[in-house]
């Protein structure tokens, strides 16, 4: 069996976990979230445990078997504690601010940039170099953290733009002058 697939997800309290339709559906106290999932994959749930089972060993379903425990398992943190994810903007002159459902970012741009929130992810500014985009689904978290990123990704030499906050950025020795 698949090592990730069959560990069982535990399921805190006030979590519950319905399967119908070819859709997993995951609730609990910050809201609800759906996966699709196959029907050779069958979800039981056994008390404060859920455990996966597969209906064959082909190859294709001992990846799937592994790939929806661990969604299993995302979807169940996010509904319990959800996800956060931070990022620290560097530069001269940039600087970011909320303002409504949307933040305005001023990275170098002959113009400021405007990001608007989506549904169920948020973006707040606790200071005016920091973002912090939060949500219960991590997929989403992850993908619009990137979007930001992407507008002014950092540049080796002196390490201006928008990182994550955990990212290391791999200084470059700059020009050298001639002898």
């Amino acid at each position: 069996m698949s090592r990730i697939g069959k560990m069982p997800v535990a399921l805190p309290a006030g979590v519950t976990v319905d399967v119908k339709d070819g859709k997993m559906v995951v609730k609990g106290p910050k809201g609800t979230l759906e996966q699709d999932i196959d029907m050779r994959i069958a979800v039981s749930v056994e008390g404060d445990k859920a455990h996966l089972t597969r209906a064959n060993d082909s190859k294709e379903l001992k990846a799937k078997h592994g790939l929806y425990r661990a969604l299993l398992h995302n979807m169940v943190t996010g509904v319990t504690q959800g996800y956060t994810k931070g990022l620290v903007i560097n530069g001269v002159g940039y600087k970011v601010a909320k303002q409504g459902n949307k933040i305005v970012l001023n990275v170098g741009y002959s113009h400021p940039i405007e990001f608007a929130e989506v549904d169920g992810i948020k973006l707040d500014c606790p200071t005016q170099t920091e973002i912090t985009v939060s949500g219960i689904d991590k997929v989403k978290v992850g993908q619009i953290a990137a979007n930001i990123r992407s507008i002014r990704e950092p540049e080796p030499y002196h390490g201006y733009g928008i990182r994550y906050k955990d990212e290391v950025i791999e200084r470059k020795e700059g020009k050298t002058a001639g002898k």
